[in-house]
C-alpha cells in the first residue's frame, strides 16, 4: 500500500500563480524518493501539502490511505507526528539547548524522561553532534544547526520524513553522510522524500527521482535509468 499518493493535485496562489498543476504519483512504504527541479518548480509547495502547511486547490493527497482533506483541528497535530520535517531554515528554538530541541517530538508523545535522554544521545551521535547536547543553537554553525533539525525530524521514527534542501548548508562530505543516514531510514520503517536541486548528489544516491518543471510532473525516473537521465 502506498504511504503517500497525489491524485491530480494542483495548488494555485492568489495572483493567480500556479505552483502545482495536476501532479499525480504514488510512493510506497519503505521507499526513498527525490523531488528535483528548478527554483520555483513547486518542490517546497509539494512538501507543504504533505505536512498540512498548505491545502491543495484541486485534487487529493492521501497519506497512509487517509485523505488529508479530512484532517482538521486537533487531528493536524497527530498527523504531523507521523511526518518528520527537515526545514531549510532549521526552525530551532533559540532559547533551548540542542538536546531540548531534538527531544521535542518525544516530549509531545509523552515518552518517559530516561528513554528520551537515551534516544536523543543516540541520534545526536548518528548526526555527528555527540557531546553538543547542552549547546544553544546560536553557538552552532549553520551546518550544525541543520543537523540538529535533521536529528529532531527523525528521533521519533516517523512514518514519513520530508526534507527541503537538507544539504544546502553542508559541505560535500557531510552531505554524503547525511544522505546515507536518510537512505538507512527505510530499513527502520521510515519512508523518505527529499527535495533537492543538487543533481550530482541525487544521481549518486541511485534512488527514484520525480522531476518538477513549472509545477508539473515532467518525469518519474527509476533508479536504474538514472545513469542515462
Amino acid at each position: 500500500m502506498p504511504v503517500l499518493r497525489f491524485d491530480s493535485v494542483s495548488k494555485v496562489y492568489p495572483g493567480p500563480r500556479t505552483a502545482l498543476e495536476a501532479v499525480s504519483f504514488a510512493m510506497d512504504a519503505g521507499e526513498m524518493v527525490f523531488v528535483t527541479g528548478h527554483s520555483g518548480a513547486g518542490k517546497s509547495t509539494l512538501l507543504r501539502l504533505i505536512h498540512l502547511a498548505e491545502r491543495p486547490s484541486r485534487g487529493t493527497v492521501l497519506f497512509d490511505d487517509r485523505n488529508l482533506a479530512s484532517v482538521r483541528g486537533s487531528a493536524i497535530a497527530r498527523h504531523r507526528r507521523d511526518v518528520g520535517v527537515v526545514f531549510q531554515n532549521h526552525q530551532l528554538l533559540t532559547d533551548r539547548s540542542v538536546a531540548d530541541n531534538v527531544a521535542l517530538p518525544l516530549v509531545l508523545r509523552g515518552m518517559k524522561r530516561a528513554e528520551i535522554g537515551k534516544r536523543v544521545r543516540s541520534i545526536l551521535e548518528r548526526v555527528g553532534l555527540g557531546g553538543r547536547e547542552r549547546a544553544l543553537p546560536e553557538q552552532l554553525s549553520a551546518g550544525e544547526q541543520q543537523r540538529v533539525g535533521i536529528a529532531r525530524a527523525i528521533v521519533a521514527e516517523p512514518t514519513l520524513l520530508i526534507a527541503d534542501e537538507p544539504t544546502g548548508n553542508l559541505d560535500p562530505s557531510l552531505s554524503t553522510e547525511i544522505m546515507a543516514l536518510f537512505a538507512a531510514l527505510p530499513e527502520r520503517g521510515t519512508s523518505v522524500l527529499v527535495a533537492s536541486h543538487d543533481i550530482a548528489l541525487v544521481k549518486r544516491m541511485k534512488k527514484r527521482v520525480l522531476v518538477l518543471a513549472n509545477g508539473q510532473l515532467e518525469d518519474d525516473i527509476a533508479p536504474e535509468d538514472l545513469a542515462d537521465a
